[in-house]
């Protein structure tokens, strides 16, 4: 199993950017994908999922309006669109893959409780000022 995050760099704040997740090694639609940051001295965010069988989304609340999250269920890789960048997006971004167990939706599976089955190793998002 591999998710391989990437996509990230140095932007102007009010730029933009697209971050990747390729995954494999499981099957895309039996999970829900989520990207996760965390910033320098701050504990881990859920930012946004989808679900990967029927693409239902979510978003934090903090990035709703300049965050999109999509997937390729063909290419099994889930995409993270970032517009606007604010400094306080500075973060290493992470993509994760949790189990959609039956009755589960995929916002649930970004619940305190309930547990990531994969994470790719981070990408690093720095926007300046």
């Amino acid at each position: 199993v591999q998710l391989v995050d990437s996509g990230g760099g140095l932007v102007q704040a009010g730029g933009s950017l697209r971050l990747s997740c390729a995954a494999s090694g499981f099957t895309f639609e039996d999970f829900a994908m989520s990207w996760f940051r965390q910033a320098p001295g701050k504990e881990r965010e859920g930012v946004s999922c989808i679900s990967g069988s029927d693409g239902t989304t979510y978003y934090a609340d903090s990035v709703k309006g300049r965050f999109t999250i999509s997937s390729d269920n063909a290419k099994s890789t889930v995409y993270l669109q970032i517009h606007s960048l604010k400094p306080e997006d500075t973060a290493v971004y992470y993509c994760a893959a949790a189990f959609l167990w039956p009755g589960i939706t995929a916002v649930q599976t970004m619940g305190v409780g309930y547990g990531m089955d994969y994470w790719g190793k981070g990408t690093l998002v720095t926007v300046s000022s």
